[in-house]
């Protein structure tokens, strides 16, 4: 796939000792999706698409201003090697958003104590090539990473993501908290985007 600008793309890796189902609903579900994840504060699916998936517009409530976008989806639940994906295309139009259009996939691998869950995704700065590279890509990567890390608590330990809110990065007394640093930010073979699944190219825009 050819790169939309700016850094490189995100790459983030965790296993989660749970169920491959419980993960997926974790994850699928729009109303629980926004509970773990810090990038969005609401995911509502507003059609479905006429070959499987769905669309949805999403926001994110900051101090002073909201980001809002629209996005399509479609996952694939059976695949002969007992692994899922899911894949993601997202727009908007707010010039204030820091990303651009994008677009992304989630993959679903069973290990021998749960679920290796894994996401690769690329978008155009919204804010401008340089300054995505050094600076908001690094910090978007993070946020991915964290909010991954709050998601295996929630599935291995029942702790529901509101415990831990952003600012908990803070609470250093506190080692079990979520961290960013407990996931894998490198892909093997450096090539992010090769691994998506097919579903990413057959999606439809936003």
């Amino acid at each position: 796939m050819s790169r939309l600008g700016g850094g490189p793309p995100i790459y983030v890796s965790t296993d989660i000792e749970a169920s491959m189902d419980d993960v997926w609903r974790m994850t699928q579900d729009t109303d629980l999706h926004p509970r773990w994840d810090a990038r969005f504060s609401s995911i509502t699916p507003t059609a479905e698409l006429p070959g499987g998936g769905q669309r949805f517009r999403y926001e994110l409530r900051l101090p002073g201003h909201v980001l809002t976008g629209e996005g399509t989806s479609v996952g694939e639940k059976r695949r002969p090697d007992g692994s899922r994906t899911s894949a993601l295309r997202f727009a908007t139009d707010d010039r204030l958003s820091p990303l651009g259009d994008g677009r992304g996939y989630w993959r679903y691998e069973p290990t021998p104590s749960g679920v290796r869950f894994t996401t690769g995704y690329d978008y155009r700065p919204g804010w401008g090539g340089l300054v995505d590279r050094l600076v908001l890509r690094r910090c978007v990567g993070w946020l991915t990473a964290w909010s991954f890390d709050r998601l295996r608590i929630w599935a291995e330990r029942g702790q529901e993501p509101e415990r831990w809110p952003l600012h908990s990065v803070l609470w250093w007394w506190r080692p079990e908290r979520p961290r960013a640093a407990r996931c894998r930010r490198r892909a093997s073979d450096g090539r992010v985007m090769d691994a998506a699944p097919a579903t990413l190219d057959e999606l439809e825009a936003p």
